[in-house]
């Protein structure tokens, strides 16, 4: 298995371990495979077995394995089982599978130690991060931005690796408070958390630009945690095939996904998995406010908007107007054109966006799947106070914005197969948005108890690279992790 830049004309392919500590290729592409592996009916009757008798760290080795292929099986295994236990996940199974009721069910990915969906994919990444470090005998500075939940996520699974420090930059002023405590209350020698002074968008754009600078990042060995990173949208493949041998009992049956989603990697992972011959039906793309995506699969016009137009709203995570990991789909979708793709995410995004066909755009709908909505702020609060007392199920606000674009979606489109929406996050990481739908405080879960009451680790920068690479340097300098 090779892989290759979304921007490569030349199909000059990869390995896994190279592009796994690379992050954006050097082109500013990014990464996929040449070719999506097909899972065959066999191979998900079996998985449907192995699932039931050994479990979600069994059934992602079998994943990885199919895009892994330098790093020995036994290696790929341990590293699964390593990533993926209990009680560092609070279930054992790791990714259990709710039915509410009416055709919706919830597959829980907030089960890892931050209580949010990016452990998933991050405690696998740290894994693989530490591993190939140690093979190589080398150090990697992870460069990261986060709008509220990769950043823990990613510092949880990174802190206290040999090896590895991480860079990690939050919008100033713009996550919950609760997500800050996580953050900013580690003491790890090798995390640095950076607020800078912008939105999430300005924190991305940096990221980018540093990447992107050759020369520093080779220097400094920078890598990335970002859904830019090849390995996280793989991890993200293996629940939803856990969700999907979860609630059928035979191949026949399809189902469909609701994904909250603004930087697109959480459902490019269910396009990979639908690709790959995943019984899916409709891939449903849940957005806020900030709707760029839901107007591009309205209207086949991306239009990403300037940071002054990114709305700060209730659910934060997902307010994003530049979708990273669209690139990908794009690619895709327009026949894995590199040319075409560079073009588009190059010059005419720097325009302003660009817009696709009536014939692309059908495309994407019809064979691709997708199906797309937005919520408000009302929305939100009315969707957590009406599963909460119909379901007796409470759920975080970004949850709550895939739930109400499902019930959209069954009416609006029909849609007839179970939708399994993808939690984001539990609901303690919002509690001034729960108060507000349902009138009391979220239960805080006993892991969490004395979070709020830590010292605050974080340093304060401007939006700008250069200060941000000032800071790295000096940083690395004054800090040895091997």
């Amino acid at each position: 298995m090779k892989f290759i830049s979304t921007r490569d004309a030349a199909r000059q392919p990869a390995s896994f371990t190279d592009i796994l500590l690379g992050g954006l290729a050097p082109d500013g592409g990014l990464y996929l495979p040449e070719s999506y592996p097909q899972l065959s009916g066999a191979v998900l009757n079996e998985w449907r077995q192995l699932l039931a008798e050994q479990g979600y760290a069994a059934l992602a080795a079998e994943v990885l394995k199919l895009f892994v292929d330098d790093i020995p099986t036994d290696d790929l295994e341990g590293i699964a089982k390593r990533a993926y236990t209990y009680p560092k996940f609070s279930s054992e199974e790791i990714v259990p599978v709710t039915e509410l009721g009416d055709g919706l069910f919830v597959g829980h990915l907030s089960e890892g130690p931050t209580a949010a969906f990016k452990d998933m994919a991050m405690q696998l990444l740290g894994e693989l991060f530490e591993y190939e470090l140690a093979r190589r005998d080398e150090t990697l500075n992870i460069l990261g931005a986060t709008s509220g939940d990769t950043g823990s996520s990613a510092e949880y699974a990174m802190r206290g690796r040999k090896g590895i420090r991480v860079f990690m930059l939050t919008p100033a002023g713009r996550m919950t408070p609760f997500q800050q405590a996580q953050m900013f209350g580690l003491d790890d020698p090798n995390i640095f958390n950076i607020a800078l002074d912008g939105v999430f968008d300005d924190c991305q754009d940096v990221v980018k630009a540093t990447s992107n600078d050759a020369a520093f990042k080779k220097e400094y060995r920078i890598g990335a945690v970002n859904s830019i990173n090849w390995a996280r949208l793989m991890a993200q493949v293996v629940y939803y095939i856990n969700c999907y041998l979860k609630i059928t009992t035979d191949n026949e049956q399809k189902v469909s996904f609701s994904v909250p989603t603004g930087n697109f990697g959480d459902i490019c992972a269910g396009h990979i998995a639908r690709s790959m011959g995943l019984p899916i039906d409709k891939l449903i793309v849940a957005t806020n406010e900030n709707d760029v995506l839901d107007e591009f699969f309205r209207t086949g016009n991306y239009r990403p908007r300037p940071s002054a137009e990114t709305y700060k709203t209730s659910s934060p995570s997902m307010d994003i107007s530049r979708a990273s990991n669209f690139e990908r789909f794009i690619f895709d979708l327009v026949g894995r054109d590199a040319e075409r793709t560079a073009e588009l995410f190059g010059p005419k995004l720097k325009e302003g966006g660009f817009v696709l066909s009536k014939e692309e755009l059908e495309k994407a709908r019809e064979q691709y799947g997708f199906v797309s909505g937005s919520s408000t702020h009302a929305d939100r609060l009315a969707t957590i106070k009406d599963v909460n007392d119909t379901y007796n199920y409470l759920v975080d606000p970004h949850t709550a914005d895939g739930i109400k674009v499902a019930r959209d979606a069954q009416q609006e489109t029909n849609i007839t197969t179970p939708i399994i929406c993808l939690e984001t996050a539990l609901p303690v990481k919002f509690s001034e948005t729960i108060v507000e739908a349902i009138g009391t405080e979220p239960a805080t879960p006993e892991r969490f108890a004395g979070i709020m009451d830590a010292d605050r680790h974080v340093t304060d920068l401007p939006n700008d690279a250069a200060a941000v690479q000032d800071f790295i340097r000096t940083s690395i300098a004054n800090t040895d992790v091997k």
